[in-house]
């Protein structure tokens, strides 16, 4: 469904609504507190990105919804137009975060980071939102720190609760911060990896964090960046799951209007790049040089104005042609060609650039639960890694192109034997 200048769309963070305008032309001054709203891209009509079928549903057609990204003039938030239903995304879950050991080192680090900046102890508690498989406050139960995960996806916290990481199967907003005050419950750190991006009432969500942080508590909240998205083209970034696609200006515009302060501020290389927040409440510390550094490269960029985004789409197609005449040349020299990664991003990528079975063979990726199921939309079979060795596929697509070097790595048999990855993003190339 292409955009139309007839829709009407409400921001997720300042709540205006308004229609699409491109105008005015590139260069031009324009206040983010014009009305209305940017369009930025079109990825068409996809399917749910975590949605992997099994052999029953292949018969079925593919649920899909529009996906398109659009930039508030008001408030400057990037965001998709559209809303799937949190219970339909996220009760049952196929990403667990235990399978990447790229994710694994950096919780580590960090878990250890907090323990130490924070003091934490027998008598603290650190809850996370999206806790997922308990894959990162292992690292404070195992120190005799108590920890509470919360996570919508029941199978997932049952899969963390085996693991001895105590798990809520809910929605963290106002509702349970409030419960959890009531109970005794406060935080000493609140941590969110990877989570305000899919978070429909976004206000509510950080309005519970001012609720459940201690006076004196530290959260640390992890997202994509929006800058590495744009610049380094990281459109397969966009699915359903992420709503909102946020700068630092923007964040500190959010969590200050609950009387929070971000203090400091890290970009990390994880996920092609991302921002690592330190927020506490206003007036508990003051904030750190990187956060007046980062907030002033922002502005020298323009990021909160329509110019910064312009073109993305242009930029897209032409790496979506790109990818496609390289992809489509391996196949006329006969050459057999895989996949790597049952990834959310995948699914954007192969369902955008119209890469499905006559392209590729099969996907492959280390997360058992995917294995034996088929990607949305492509139907495109999930194997074992393992699957690589045994049938030698002379080219396999790096869908999960955000864990390179760690993938490269494992697969060192398979590329001694001959086998060579194709990086889609942010330039198609042969490694």
């Amino acid at each position: 469904m292409p955009f139309d200048s007839q829709d009407t769309i409400t921001c997720r963070f300042c709540h205006q609504q308004g229609g699409l305008n491109r105008s005015p032309q590139a260069g031009a001054e324009v206040a983010p507190v014009d009305k209305g709203f940017f369009p930025v891209l079109d990825l068409g009509c996809t399917p749910l990105a975590n949605r992997l079928l099994s052999d029953e549903e292949l018969a079925q057609p593919d649920p899909v919804f529009p996906l398109r990204l659009v930039f508030c003039r008001a408030c400057g938030l990037l965001q998709i137009t559209e809303t799937v239903a949190p219970e339909t995304l996220f009760r049952q879950y196929a990403y667990f975060s235990s399978f990447s050991d790229t994710l694994l080192d950096s919780s580590r680090a960090l878990a250890q980071r907090l323990i130490e900046r924070c003091q934490l102890h027998g008598g603290s508690l650190v809850l996370e939102a999206g806790s997922n498989d308990g894959y990162f406050l292992r690292h404070f139960a195992r120190r005799g720190i108590p920890v509470l995960g919360i996570d919508p996806a029941r199978n997932v916290a049952d899969e963390a609760q085996a693991r001895g990481v105590p798990t809520l199967a809910e929605f963290f907003g106002i509702p349970l911060a409030e419960r959890l005050v009531a109970e005794g419950k406060q935080a000493d750190v609140f941590v969110a990896n990877n989570v305000l991006a899919h978070v429909p009432d976004l206000n509510g969500f950080v309005q519970g964090i001012a609720r459940v942080l201690k006076p004196q508590g530290v959260a640390s909240i992890e997202f994509p960046y929006v800058v590495d998205m744009i610049q380094r083209l990281e459109f397969d970034t966009i699915y359903h799951e992420h709503l909102c696609y946020f700068s630092l200006g923007v964040a500190q515009s959010l969590f200050s209007r609950y009387g929070l302060s971000i203090v400091d501020v890290e970009r990390l290389g994880i996920h092609g790049g991302s921002l690592r927040l330190t927020v506490r409440h206003a007036g508990a510390q003051s904030p750190e040089a990187r956060v007046r550094a980062l907030l002033e490269e922002e502005q020298a960029l323009r990021v909160d104005r329509p110019d910064f985004y312009r073109g993305f789409d242009e930029r897209v197609a032409n790496l979506k042609h790109r990818l496609v005449t390289l992809l489509s040349g391996l196949k006329s020299l006969d050459k057999r060609l895989a996949g790597y990664g049952a990834a959310a991003k995948g699914t954007t990528l192969l369902n955008y650039c119209g890469i499905g079975r006559d392209m590729l063979d099969y996907v492959v990726d280390r997360n058992p639960h995917k294995q034996g199921r088929f990607l949305p939309g492509t139907h495109l079979p999930i194997h074992s890694p393992q699957r690589l060795l045994e049938d030698h596929p002379d080219y396999v697509l790096l869908l999960t192109w955000n864990f390179a070097d760690e993938i490269l790595e494992q697969q060192a048999a398979f590329r001694a034997a001959g086998g060579k990855f194709v990086v889609p993003v942010p330039e198609p190339k042969i490694v």
